[in-house]
């Protein structure tokens, strides 16, 4: 029959498999390809490799890509083997899907391109499966995956906490800063989850003490655990966090004086802006407000002044301008704003690190919001199981090994 064999081309069958007949309904939407093997064809066994010939066989299915818009499944007899070896009966293994699966290799290597792109609950809706097949199947190879990856050669490291759900809910992520990719995800986002890193980290063949730089906040447990895990890196604090502590400070003296001074209401986001980046409606409000010797306006002031740290050329310069920076903020009589300098006082060395590694937290920061923009498409994953194995998906580079 020319449309078995063109069938069995295409699903790359060889010997001792062929197509033995094809059933075609226009009213279920489905293609049935029927596959079978030659009488007195020799198996080898799952567990040692010896040919056998089989046992007894049963009939399973699996649903492969559609033919047009019709579903396509393939249907074989799958024979089990006695081995003379002593290893027992075994279910021989198919070349077309893995064992345990409902789904052939070039189905599943099209669900996960799928799910990369689209929440899990949608691909399952479009494919007309339960939605828990899909997340075993991406378990199943983000583990696989993860086994085989080396981090023998990592040596900065950044971390960072995103929210799994609303609340105080978080996953911890750990990046390879110049592969740019995850090497690996946690729940919680306490000293904890350094070690929980530690120990995956050393199971990849990665080695604590040859970890060099390590980008994270001002998180006591992230620095207690890098320091307690990880003796021999250095800290860098991640730049963006510490504007983020100055953007606090000033919109908390904003927040005061607004109730003084009632010209304040709505221009927070005014002041959480750089000046070149504000319109020009704004420009106008900022120029009158700057005009009024406002405590806010002297808080944003020391905030943009400190901005000018990172332009300095060296560790040197830029100790020198942190040093004069803090004699200010710290005698600007504005409380929020000393707070702010004390603690960068207490995180001084870790602030300084950034001329020695340069490292800042934007990968994690840019990765988070691909993380976000997933689990917000998906409205949320029912565990942080689900929730990290998608960070994996998306940030971690896996190689999966499926046919293309």
């Amino acid at each position: 029959m020319v449309e078995a064999e063109l069938f069995a081309a295409a699903l790359g069958l060889q010997q001792p498999w062929y197509v033995s007949g094809l059933e075609f309904s226009v009213l279920n939407k489905r293609l049935d390809i029927e596959i079978d093997f030659e009488p007195g064809s020799l198996f080898p066994c799952p567990v040692c490799g010896t040919p056998s010939k089989a046992y007894d066989t049963t009939t399973k299915s699996w649903r492969h890509l559609n033919f047009f818009q019709h579903e396509a499944h393939l249907i074989a007899r799958v024979p089990r083997v006695a081995c003379p070896n002593g290893c027992g009966t075994k279910r021989v293994e198919v070349p077309w899907a893995r064992s345990g699966s409902g789904f052939t290799l070039l189905f599943e290597s099209l669900l996960l391109a799928f799910c990369r792109e689209i929440p899990v609950a949608k691909v399952a809706t479009m494919v007309s499966v339960h939605d828990t097949r899909l997340w075993r199947m991406l378990h199943h190879y983000i583990d696989k995956a993860r086994r085989k990856v080396d981090f023998s050669k990592v040596s900065r490291v950044g971390m960072d906490e995103t929210s799994s759900k609303r609340g105080h809910d978080y996953i911890t992520l750990f990046c390879d800063m110049d592969e740019r990719k995850l090497l690996f995800a946690t729940e919680g986002k306490d000293m904890a989850t350094v070690g929980a890193f530690k120990s995956d980290f050393e199971a990849h063949n990665g080695c604590a003490e040859k970890v060099t730089q390590v980008s994270c906040d001002m998180s006591p447990a992230f620095i207690s655990g890098v320091a307690k895990e990880m003796p021999k890196a250095d800290i860098t604090f991640d730049k963006f966090h510490v504007i983020k502590l100055l953007n606090e400070g000033v919109d908390e003296v904003r927040r005061k004086e607004v109730k003084e001074n009632e010209v304040l209401k709505g221009t927070r986001y005014l002041w959480l802006k750089n000046k070149v980046n504000l319109t020009q409606k704004q420009h106008g409000t900022f120029d009158g407000l700057s005009e009024l010797n406002l405590k806010t306006s002297r808080a944003y002031h020391l905030k943009i002044n400190f901005q000018e740290f990172y332009n300095c050329p060296d560790r040197e310069s830029g100790e020198a301008c942190l040093n004069r920076w803090y004699y200010w903020a710290t005698h600007s009589r504005i409380a929020p704003m000393i707070k702010v300098a004390k603690t960068i006082k207490r995180h001084w060395d870790g602030v300084l690190s950034w001329f020695d590694s340069h490292l800042t937290n934007a990968l994690l920061e840019g990765m988070n919001s691909l993380i976000q923009a997933a689990k917000s498409r998906a409205r949320g994953y029912r565990s942080n199981r689900n929730f990290i194995a998608m960070a994996y998906l998306i940030g971690a580079k896996l190689e999966f090994e499926l046919p293309t």
